[in-house]
């Protein structure tokens, strides 16, 4: 069955670190025997400048699919969505296929084709039978460069989209972070929505997605990965086949990508009618996927944790906190709480690192306090006993995460987007028991101690205190 999804980068996921960055006691660190198993990844590059990535397993099936470095943050406010928009005309037809006849061909191999569009990657890929991987590569070939992108099939999928965008807007997460980076980042690209406003979806024309394409769709910005029972020498043979004849550069200049300023700031919609469960994110300045202290946020994420009421999930130093516990159950003086999760966003330049919160209207003040409290304490009386529970979740995640042919392409992909190579899961733990008590203090006094924070919130948000309240319990004394 033919199915596009978005995925969006704030999803708390595990990332890796880049080549040279690192963390103190780096050579002490202890490394699971388990994390010296990992199947290595062969890379070739091939003659216009893709990469082909792979790793072999012993699966019946494989995933293979093009990582692009390219996704809304790469738009202008004029044509903010197009990425997105792309992303479905890809499903609609090529010069070979028809949209019927790429729906069957998919659906006779018992295969799943999806895409989805970020702030700074776009990605599509096949997850097949093993013996299918030559024809996954053909779709893939296929819709990339000869889709036809005709304008009766534009018109049609604006319809789809808004639709889609009013589906989006029911989910307050999603929003939340929309807004939060909208209000982080609200002179750049990167605050923009991944689907762009209404306006610009009904205005979207051929012209405007040619466009994108010439400038971001380019050899050089693309890395083919696969994952599975394949063979890497076939791999680079079909890339070659289906994508040797895209030229390394369409355009001379490569669209230029500035570092945002991230503003200290606040978006707030109070809706006292919407419903007994106020929504609610703070978000601190975080590093690039390249910084050396990486690592260490993420662990700090893993540490803050998460928790729900219904009990799928409870981790992290504060989800054991006993006032947390109190939030969570004590709905006669404080209301309840109903979930938290900690962030950890990276980017080419910059990053999110943060919290966000549902509860009901009387726990907005104290849940902000218990967590913002919990998060600033990082640079104050973090505990290794704490630490080490924070790197033990992180590590279940990162094992949790390469479980599947797909979870095992989109490491490789964005990996080597993002750092150039894929990291082996041996190094990554190593830099992950290399972080300490006392690395965690200095990381989060250098980012979270008195530091700006946005703030974004929908619903009953009454009880929610000022920016300004809130901003001063970045720090407990200030020198």
């Amino acid at each position: 069955m033919l199915q596009a999804l978005r995925r969006f980068s704030y999803t708390p996921a595990v990332s890796a670190v880049a080549r040279g960055g690192g963390v103190r006691c780096f050579a002490s660190a202890e490394i699971p025997k388990e994390a010296w198993l990992q199947p290595p990844t062969t890379v070739t590059t091939l003659p216009n400048g893709i990469r082909v990535a792979t790793q072999k397993t012993f699966d019946e099936t494989a995933t293979v699919g093009v990582w692009i470095d390219a996704g809304s943050r790469y738009e202008t406010k004029e044509t903010n969505g197009a990425a997105h928009f792309l992303e479905h005309m890809a499903f609609k037809g090529t010069k070979r296929r028809s949209r019927e006849q790429l729906e069957k061909e998919i659906e006779n191999m018992g295969a799943h084709l999806n895409a989805y569009t970020a702030r700074e990657q776009t990605v599509y890929y096949a997850k097949a039978f093993k013996e299918d991987t030559k024809q996954a590569m053909d779709i893939l070939g296929d819709i990339l460069l000869n889709s036809t992108l005709e304008d009766r099939a534009i018109q049609e999928e604006k319809g789809v989209i808004l639709r889609e965008m009013k589906e989006v807007e029911k989910s307050h997460e999603e929003v939340i972070f929309d807004r939060l980076h909208q209000t982080a980042f609200r002179d750049c690209a990167l605050g923009y929505t991944i689907l762009g406003p209404e306006e610009n979806i009904r205005g979207m024309k051929r012209e405007h997605l040619t466009d994108y394409i010439k400038k971001n769709y380019t050899a050089d910005r693309m890395v083919i990965a696969a994952a599975g029972n394949v063979d890497h020498k076939e791999i680079v043979q079909l890339a070659e086949q289906n994508f040797g004849k895209l030229p390394a550069v369409h355009s001379p200049i490569k669209p230029p990508v500035t570092k945002p300023y991230f503003c200290g700031s606040e978006l707030l919609y109070r809706n006292d009618e919407m419903g007994p469960i106020a929504h609610v994110a703070i978000g601190f300045e975080g590093v690039p996927w390249t910084s050396p202290d990486a690592v260490t946020f993420m662990v700090m994420q893993a540490t803050l944790g998460s928790f729900k009421r219904d009990g799928t999930y409870l981790d992290g130093l504060w989800s054991g906190n006993k006032t947390i516990h109190t939030l969570s159950h004590s709905g006669d003086q404080h209301g309840a709480v109903e979930a938290y999760s900690a962030f950890n966003t990276n980017y080419k330049d910059t990053g999110l690192w943060g919290f966000y919160y549902q509860c009901e209207e009387k726990a907005v003040d104290p849940c902000q306090k218990t967590l913002l409290f919990g998060a600033i304490s990082m640079a104050y009386s973090i505990t290794e006993e704490e630490v080490t529970m924070g790197k033990n979740h992180l590590k279940t995640q990162l094992f949790g995460a390469l479980d599947s042919t797909t979870s095992i392409a989109e490491d490789i992909g964005r990996q080597m987007l993002v750092y150039g190579r894929r990291v082996p899961t041996a190094e990554l733990v190593k830099r992950i028991e290399a972080v300490d008590a006392d690395e965690v203090r200095r990381v989060a006094w250098k980012y979270l101690h008195d530091a700006e924070i946005a703030i974004t919130g929908i619903g009953p948000l009454h009880g929610l205190m000022s920016y300004y309240y809130i901003r001063r319990q970045t720090f407990w004394n200030r020198y």
